[in-house]
């Protein structure tokens, strides 16, 4: 096992693909997005703008049927596909998968979503694994009974410490060390990529570990877990090595809080922090 690295711009400079000069639209990325609730409207919404923000073509967010309308005025940029019903269910899920695009690069489930079912879950992550749709799990989508279906994918799960409990059955203790090496055990053990979110994020598949270290007390305020998942799966959408999106998205979230806190303070909100993506993103951005 490698020896973690600490990120740093050098490094991710390598991980973030080239765009070509004669690309298309949809050659640089199709994203979908499923999370939301009666409750949580604003989770997946914040996820796909920080999907489109860090250079995405297309995002496909599918929320249930009763944020459709706030989903569709926020933002003209989302391409919205309702859930038939207020949760997951299986019944929404068979007819979303029907009626999703048939190229499509990488999707994020979880973020604010209700999930009726755990069959229901199951059902959407295979289903996406068996169209090579590589993946982002958050929150919701956070179960233990996920983990035999993501063996050897290009999955990413984006716990804290709490949904890592939950999901793997340990709890992060708070020294790095302690930290690190449960997060490679689960990582070998189970053959995914896991980023452990903290004051440190740790990102690492088993064999190797990246750290992001941060300084940033601002970015406490909710949702900054729903833009980087959205900024995981945007990363994904380029770059099929779950371990170098999934580091990438960490390190480009951590210097869009830097920037947004050193110019609000403590006063910023997710917004914010999507608004920073494209800034602290341009010195990563090349053309062939």
């Amino acid at each position: 096992m490698l020896e973690p690295q600490i990120l740093s711009s050098s490094i991710v400079q390598n991980f973030i693909p080239a765009r070509k000069s004669s690309s298309r639209k949809g050659d640089n990325g199709i994203v979908l997005v499923i999370g939301g609730s009666y409750i949580y409207h604003g989770a997946p919404v914040l996820s796909s703008l920080a999907a489109l923000r860090c250079g995405t073509d297309l995002v496909y967010t599918s929320v249930p049927k009763i944020n459709v309308t706030p989903t569709r005025a926020i933002s003209p940029n989302l391409i919205v596909i309702p859930l038939v019903d207020q949760k997951l269910t299986l019944g929404a899920v068979k007819k979303l998968v029907g009626a999703l695009p048939r190229k499509l690069h990488s999707a994020t489930i979880g973020m604010g979503l209700a999930i009726q079912e755990k069959n229901s879950l199951l059902h959407l992550v295979k289903s996406l694994l068996d169209r090579d749709v590589r993946l982002s799990l958050d929150a919701s989508a956070l179960i233990p009974e996920v983990l035999p279906l993501l063996a050897n994918k290009n999955v990413v799960v984006t716990p804290h410490a709490g949904e890592f409990k939950r999901l793997f059955g340990d709890i992060p203790s708070d020294s790095k060390n302690d930290r690190i090496q449960l997060v490679e055990k689960h990582a070998l053990d189970h053959a995914v990529t896991i980023l452990l979110k903290g004051t440190t994020d740790i990102i690492s598949n088993g064999t190797e570990t990246y750290l992001c270290e941060k300084n940033t007390p601002a970015m406490t305020v909710g949702g900054t877990g729903d833009v980087l998942s959205g900024l995981v799966a945007g990363l994904l959408s380029k770059n099929r090595n779950s371990l170098e999106s999934a580091a990438s998205a960490s390190f480009i979230c951590g210097l869009a809080g830097k920037e947004v806190q050193e110019k609000l303070g403590l006063h910023m909100t997710s917004m914010d922090l999507i608004d920073s993506i494209p800034n602290v993103m341009k010195p990563f951005d090349k053309i062939v």
